[in-house]
């Protein structure tokens, strides 16, 4: 464990933060019963697993599967559109948004889910990648109907230039987090991952004692968090797991606002992202009791661990078990549920 810092803010959240993620998944699973290609993912319990670290009981909420597109973020950029596709109230929701572009940067998931999305209503969708994005992930992007842009060297380069792209010709920027002026979209987003944590409540056989939740810009684990403490109070421990390389929200948890933070280029490449979303900032600084960050090789282990109990995935997806693996203390009577957040590589 580089980084263990218990939240100061937990329970009033940051002065000036009003706009917090929603608990409520009721509108997402309404939507989702229209969608032939929706079915719950397993939350797997792994006594074996829980043995190893000493623990009662490890439940791994496996998203490797979602909707056919291989990751939690299939529930994000996915359903904004099919939401603004339903406000429409058109006959033929499969074309409702023709004519309609949305645009993004991605450097992994959310661009598929955004290109899903807009093939599924009708609409274009373009995916700003950076240059440094393998083109094989630009293959699978127009696999499934989306236009490639290439911009820049990094993400922060290429989502830059989605936003410039947006303002030029009227596109809608569509991206998963959120900053001052930039809520609406980001707020839908974080939205739709809370059929993931609705799912998780109604199958487990017991409240979790300790709940670890991956994190890159964040609304992954705001809305999870959300969601728990809706369910079952102030009861789990919620904890979030980001890089050492990449610590967004422990470093603005410290400095009790949004900050830039510094740090190399991350193995959890979905996760290496240095700035947070200021949505899920805030719901994270009322709804979490600790922020920690791993080591690349601790999140390597994960997903060996992970691999030699037939449950292949990414450094990213393994980010939960990487902090048990780094020695997060735990009791023996701890029950823990983590995220499994998407399948490895080309799967």
């Amino acid at each position: 464990m580089e980084q263990y810092l218990e939240n100061p803010w937990r329970g009033r959240g940051l002065n000036g933060f009003d706009l917090l993620p929603l608990s409520n998944p009721q509108e997402v699973a309404h939507l989702l019963q229209r969608c032939p290609a929706h079915a719950p993912t397993p939350l797997r319990n792994l006594p074996d697993l829980a043995a190893h670290f000493g623990i009662a009981q490890l439940w791994l909420k496996d998203e490797r599967a979602r909707m056919g597109l291989g990751s939690f973020k299939a529930l994000g950029a996915a359903y904004a559109i099919a939401r603004a596709a339903a406000a429409t109230q058109a006959d033929d929701l499969s074309q409702a948004l023709r004519g309609h572009v949305y645009v993004t940067a991605s450097a992994g998931n959310h661009g598929m889910s955004v290109a899903a999305g807009a093939r599924l209503f009708g609409a274009r969708a373009v995916i700003v990648l950076a240059d440094t994005v393998p083109e094989a992930f630009a293959t699978r992007l127009r696999a499934k109907g989306a236009e490639v842009m290439r911009a820049g060297q990094d993400y922060d380069a290429s989502m830059k230039a989605a936003e410039q792209a947006a303002r030029d010709k009227g596109w809608t920027l569509l991206s998963d987090s959120s900053w001052p002026g930039y809520t609406d979209l980001p707020l839908r987003v974080m939205e739709g991952y809370l059929q993931l944590a609705a799912e998780a409540a109604e199958q487990i056989d017991q409240p979790p004692t300790h709940i670890l939740l991956q994190a890159g810009v964040g609304g992954l684990a705001a809305a999870v968090a959300a969601h728990a403490r809706q369910v079952w109070g102030d009861g789990p421990q919620i904890i979030v797991v980001e890089p050492d390389a990449a610590p967004a929200l422990i470093s603005a948890i410290r400095a009790g606002m949004l900050v830039d933070a510094d740090g190399p280029v991350s193995c959890m490449g979905r996760l290496d992202c240095k700035t947070a979303s200021m949505i899920a900032l805030a719901g994270l600084a009322r709804d979490a009791d600790a922020f920690v960050t791993i080591l690349d090789a601790q999140a390597e282990d994960a997903v060996a661990l992970l691999a030699a109990h037939d449950l292949p995935t990414t450094p990213s997806g393994a980010a939960g078990v990487g902090a048990l693996l780094a020695g997060l203390r735990l009791s023996a009577q701890a029950r823990v549920m983590v995220i499994l957040s998407e399948g490895p590589e080309g799967g």
